[in-house]
């Protein structure tokens, strides 16, 4: 059954809805123009000071008492507004469904498990701060509105194209490449910030026309030894990840990176492939984003995104008081999250956090769980996948609050899989992912980095509880940085994390306990960084003749400049057993 695009049960409801929010608007838009007005970032300050710009305490001045008296010349339509708009949050679904014009199901279907048993998955996850422009200049990033175009643009130009897969044959060295920049042409891009220097091409944003998608979104370049061993027939044909031609085929099993190519993007160690990359990896299936809390970001990004991503749930989360219905529990934001699918979303559920405390109270933070349709197996049985996201508990010093989440996550996440489980369907992956807002080498973190969660869900980056394995990544970014030369741009900030001396100036280091100083990194081992945002997957719940190997793990730069967290990718290559359609 299809999810119904409106949150609300019928007309009459959302157009009440409408015109409270309407009464709302600009009373809110004033007050986030006076505090933006007074609040610059260090991008700002910086060009001032290379324009010899002396008259901004004027428009500081100025500015700030006309929104003031504007804030306050509406703030009676918006209390009228507010009276309509409270009330009718009691009978809101927790988030919208966007649904792109239905196109040919092979465009919507996965048919690597009905050709050849095997598919390959792509999941990525990113936090965006897309607060108000007022809140998100806190974090050191402004221009909200102008930053979600951006963002969108730039995923859909690394999602779209192609992905090219190198074969290197060879009995020492076997493997492919997936390369970034270092054979495909750096794409110039719309962009805001530090990188507004480049040329901004002119994006349309008609469903038809917003995206030059590739017909052939993969390209597959053997490059054969001359002292190979293995035969063309030990080999089976490559499965590109894709719902156009891609579905077409089926990928070859789990290969590691060659080693004359590993100066190119992707690397090997630990037996996890993974890359700096500076583009998003082709033929993300589906995309969770963080901290997508304005309204109107929202729809400027599933504008850009649908094109790509047919199914977007976006606007997640409650709003205005929730149980136990006191002040504390009043909530201003959605919960900030927002997923984009290339497969049909079956089913849907979100939870709200009923423990968070301070400012984090005031959103609506919680889980989303999804249930969408990859395709069918060989047998003609129904394929489907689980994909759930999260956003924890932010302030540092409160990993029992955020342990007490986890409990909840893994609740909710089997309650919604034995809800909505089916006997006549194979399950090819469950993912979890989100920004946790811990990491697991801070001794601050100590409590998160045990949880139980980790015995049920695999991360590819985890050599154990406090340990990281050593080619990892830190993802959180210093805040006052974000516009130095050395990381403004997704060139040099992919070198940056590649280099552990410079990575260590921008990538935010672990927390210490209290009270304890903190000895960082140990000997011998490398220096890493706060990695707080997760892409984790469960074995112990699909099918269980499928198996599933990381086939690559991506630090990705694209969004170097427009938020301050860097981005994961993960690709997961599901081989299933050919009798399993029998069970």
């Amino acid at each position: 059954m299809a999810l119904q695009a409106s949150p609300f049960p019928n007309g009459f409801v959302a157009g009440v809805h409408t015109v409270g929010w309407a009464f709302i608007l600009p009373c809110f838009w004033f007050l986030d123009r006076l505090i933006a007005v007074c609040k610059s970032t260090t991008l700002e300050r910086t060009q001032r000071l290379e324009q010899e710009c002396y008259l901004h305490p004027l428009k500081v001045f100025f500015g700030s008492i006309v929104f003031f008296i504007l804030f306050l010349a509406t703030a009676p339509l918006a209390f009228l507004g507010f009276l309509l708009w409270a009330p009718l949050q009691a009978c809101r679904r927790p988030f919208y469904y966007h649904r792109e014009t239905p196109s040919p199901p092979e465009k919507e279907i996965h048919r690597g498990f009905e050709l050849v048993g095997k598919a390959s998955f792509s999941f990525a996850t990113a936090n965006l701060c897309l607060l108000p422009d007022s809140l998100a200049r806190f974090n050191n990033l402004g221009h909200t509105q102008l930053r979600a175009s951006a963002i969108g643009q730039r995923i859909v130009q690394g999602v779209c194209r192609p992905h090219i897969r190198i074969f290197v044959d060879s009995p020492s060295s076997c493997g492919t490449l997936s390369p970034s920049n270092s054979i495909l042409p750096t794409v110039n891009t719309a962009t805001y910030g530090a990188t507004d220097r480049q040329p901004q091409p002119p994006v349309s944003h008609h469903p038809d026309s917003a995206v030059p998608i590739s017909k052939s979104s993969s390209d597959v370049v053997c490059v054969p030894c001359d002292d190979t061993e293995e035969t063309s027939a030990e080999s089976s044909p490559p499965l590109l990840n894709s719902n156009q031609n891609s579905n077409q085929q089926g990928r070859s099993g789990h290969r590691s990176a060659p080693r004359a190519l590993l100066s190119q993007g992707l690397r090997q160690q630990d037996d996890v492939p993974w890359e700096v990359s500076s583009l998003f990896p082709a033929d993300i299936d589906i995309l969770c984003l963080e901290e997508v809390f304005d309204k109107r970001a929202a729809r400027k990004l599933t504008d850009v995104l649908k094109p790509v991503f047919g199914h977007i749930l976006y606007d997640i989360g409650v709003y205005a008081c929730q149980p136990p219905c006191r002040c504390s529990s009043f909530k201003f934001f959605n919960s900030g999250l927002f997923l984009a699918s290339r497969f049909p979303v079956l089913e849907a559920q979100y939870h709200c956090f009923p423990n968070s405390r301070g400012e984090d109270a005031l959103a609506a933070k919680g889980l989303l769980s999804a249930k969408v349709l990859i395709g069918q197996n060989q047998k003609g049985k129904r394929v489907v996948g689980y994909f759930n996201c999260t956003h924890l508990h932010a302030p540092e010093g409160e990993g029992e609050i955020r342990c007490e989440q986890l409990n909840m996550v893994t609740k909710w996440i089997c309650d919604f899989q034995a809800a909505n489980s089916l006997p006549d369907e194979d399950v090819v992956f469950d993912v979890l992912c989100g920004d946790f807002n811990f990491d697991n080498c801070s001794p601050d973190d100590t409590l998160e980095q045990n949880h139980c969660l980790f015995e049920e869900y695999r991360d590819p980056c985890r050599a154990g509880p406090g340990k990281e394995k050593p080619w990892v990544i830190g993802t959180l970014l210093e805040q006052p940085t974000l516009y130095e030369d050395d990381i403004n741009t997704p060139e040099n900030l992919q070198r940056t994390l590649e280099s552990d001396e410079l990575r260590q100036q921008y990538i935010c280091p672990p927390v210490p306990a209290m009270g304890t100083p903190l000895v960082y990194p140990e000997a011998g081992q490398p220096w890493i960084g706060r990695r707080i945002d997760y892409i984790l997957y469960r074995e112990n719940s699909i099918s269980k003749r499928c198996r599933t190997e990381v086939e690559e793990v991506t630090f990705i730069t694209q969004l170097a400049g427009l938020t301050d967290h860097i981005p994961v990718g993960l690709r997961l290559n599901v081989t299933m057993d050919s009798d399993s359609a029998d069970e």
